[in-house]
């Protein structure tokens, strides 16, 4: 799902967003320089500065507000664990055809091992982060532009079962897509997950390496959550997925909290959900893909 064309150069919803920024950080906001970033896929990217202080405005559809909602929700609560740098939410809002998010600009750098190791380090921290005792989150959120539903479950095997794979595949039929093994792979994860107890922690949720770097000063930062409270390895599993993590990350991470042995097994499953959001979203290649890992699950 590309995104849509949007008038970026419509002068009162860029007046009403310097208005809006103004109004929360009690600074007045004189816009001298709007240039165009990188916003993903999903949405359109902009650098907001008026000569001393920058910001990050990401724009899509005004249908799409509830989205940026609760991306703001996800990096406050995300922000409040104290453990791992995200940008900090301004406001949002909707102006004529658009709604908008406005964020923390934070400049990136390059970073080294001792970066990637903080990262995977702060990360198992914030996994740590005790802050529910059911899986699932406040409200439903994304996963890219795909809804992302989160209602509260007590067991993680039917949360996964109901909320993750279920509801993919309900979406990719509507779609057109042709999983012959969905209803034996549904069928099959309360064995998958037999006998695992998994923690409850907050994930970032969409953990894949274009939504983590490092600031120029080093700190490593994350962005552009699905958060909910679920089971840490989904954020692992993602970060091997689209091209993995530096090895310092996950050395890192280990330094904190360790890796069970069943997470080799485990992160099929896990991935499974994103590829078959990756076909919601773009279709194409990521349907064979899917069909590939369910037949390596029912193996």
């Amino acid at each position: 799902m590309a995104v849509q064309p949007l008038k970026t150069n419509n002068y009162f919803m860029w007046n009403h967003i310097a208005a809006h920024i103004s109004h929360v950080t009690g600074t007045p906001l004189e816009v001298s320089d709007r240039r165009s970033v990188g916003g993903g896929c999903i949405n359109q990217g902009y650098r907001l500065s008026d000569g001393n202080t920058t910001y990050f405005v990401k724009l899509n559809q005004a249908s799409k507000l509830a989205m940026f909602e609760a991306e703001a929700a996800g990096l406050q609560q995300m922000q409040q664990t104290h453990t791992i740098r995200v940008p900090t939410p301004i406001c949002y809002g909707a102006e004529g055809e658009s709604a908008y998010i406005v964020l923390e600009w934070l400049p990136l750098g390059r970073g080294d091992e001792r970066s990637w190791q903080r990262m995977g380090q702060q990360l198992a921290a914030m996994h740590q982060a005790k802050v529910a005792d059911q899986f699932g989150w406040e409200r439903h959120n994304t996963i890219g532009s795909t809804p992302q539903i989160n209602t509260w479950t007590a067991d993680w095997t039917t949360f996964w079962v109901e909320h993750r794979l279920g509801h993919q595949l309900k979406l990719a039929q509507r779609r057109g897509g042709h999983f012959p093994l969905q209803s034996q792979l549904l069928a099959a994860v309360p064995h998958l997950l037999a006998g695992y107890t998994p923690q409850l922690s907050l994930v970032h949720g969409d953990l894949w390496s274009g939504n983590a770097a490092v600031t120029e000063s080093g700190e490593p930062v994350i962005f552009d959550p699905a958060t909910y409270v679920g089971d840490r390895e989904v954020d692992l599993a993602m970060t091997e997925l689209f091209g993995g993590f530096p090895a310092s990350f996950y050395h890192g991470y280990r330094q904190v909290l360790s890796i069970d042995d069943g997470y080799q097994h485990r992160k099929t499953l896990y991935n499974l959900y994103h590829i078959l959001n990756h076909f919601n979203l773009f279709g194409g290649s990521y349907e064979a893909q899917a069909n590939r890992m369910m037949s390596q699950l029912l193996k």
